[in-house]
Parts: C-alpha cells; sequence; structure tokens
C-alpha cells in the first residue's frame, strides 16, 4: 500500500493538521487498506475494519513520527482491527494477547532475558539471523534483504516464522483453542 511519491506532499500536508489534505488522503488509502481487509477479516467484519483502520489513522496521523512508515503503520491498523473483530465474532484468538501479558508479568526482569535468549537461540539459525537484524538491528525488509541476498518475500517468510517460533517457545505452544 505504498503511497506513490506525488502523495508525500499530500501525506505532510495531513499530518501537518490541513483537514483538506487529510480528507484526500483518507480517500486515497481507502481503497488499498479495503483490498487488505477483504483478504483478511471475515467477510463481514470488512467494513468495520476499515472504517475503524480510517477512523484511527484521522485521529492518530499527527502522531506519526516517521511519515515513510505511513503505509505499513495503516496495513497494521487494518490487520489489528480484523483480529479484533475476528477474536469477536468466534471468540478465538490464536495470538492470545491474556497468555501473553501472564507469561510477562509471571517473569523478573533477568528471567525475562533468560528466556528470550532461550527462544532466540532454539531458532534455526536462518530464521534468528534474519529477526536479529530486523528487531535488534532495526533494518528495514530491502536493508535485510540485500545483506543476505534474500528476495524481500523470503525475509518477510523467515521473519514470520522466527516471530511464531520464538512465539511458540516462549508461551509453550499452547495456543488458545476455538469454541465447538
Amino acid at each position: 500500500m505504498a503511497l506513490a511519491a506525488h502523495h508525500q506532499p499530500l501525506l505532510a500536508a495531513a499530518h501537518g493538521g490541513d483537514p483538506q489534505a487529510l480528507e484526500q488522503l483518507l480517500k486515497i488509502s481507502r481503497p488499498d487498506i479495503r483490498r487488505y481487509a477483504q483478504q483478511h477479516c471475515l467477510l463481514s467484519d470488512v467494513d468495520d475494519a476499515v472504517q475503524e483502520a480510517l477512523l484511527i489513522v484521522s485521529r492518530k496521523l499527527p502522531q506519526l513520527r516517521v511519515l515513510a512508515a505511513f503505509s505499513g503503520w495503516a496495513i497494521r491498523l487494518v490487520q489489528r482491527e480484523c483480529r479484533r473483530l475476528g477474536r469477536v465474532a468466534l471468540r478465538y484468538d490464536p495470538y492470545d494477547e491474556e497468555q501473553q501479558a501472564q507469561w510477562l508479568v509471571s517473569h523478573d526482569e533477568p528471567g525475562l532475558r533468560r528466556e528470550l535468549v532461550a527462544a532466540l537461540e532454539s531458532l534455526p539459525a536462518h530464521y534468528r539471523e534474519v529477526m536479529l537484524l530486523r528487531d535488534v538491528e532495526e533494518l528495514t525488509i530491502d536493508e535485510i534483504a540485500a545483506r543476505t541476498g534474500l528476495t524481500r518475500a523470503n525475509v518477510k517468510s523467515r521473519l514470520h516464522r522466527a516471530r511464531a517460533l520464538a512465539r511458540e517457545y516462549l508461551l509453550g505452544d499452547r495456543p488458545a483453542k476455538p469454541p465447538r
């Protein structure tokens, strides 16, 4: 959902508080956000997810520190909204946030560090490398691809898999079960 270069001034104006620019930015962004929601939400939740994501963009755009991150931020907003609506509709959360919160509060800082190191060490080297480059060195997907010689798609895939494996390791692979 990358905004075209000629939309960057519009984004900057909207970020600066121009209401007409914000309205135009939302209008331009809506089709991409909708397309993403159609692929990741329950069909009945698409309109709600799009509306909520656009509402959050309109309210929180001035707080966005790096304008180049707008597209990824907007996609994450609709992604979260799809998950939230799905949890409500299905009473199911594959990333059980309550379980994650309980895990966090049950560890002191040194224990948490040991667990995180152990989770990283449990990963296959090719997953660990991508996760460390992204989450520790804070490289972009393109920078990781250039450094490792992988394609963008491979970097994204490995990063997703590495995070899933680390989450399974840390939470003891006890995903929430959907109701029957």
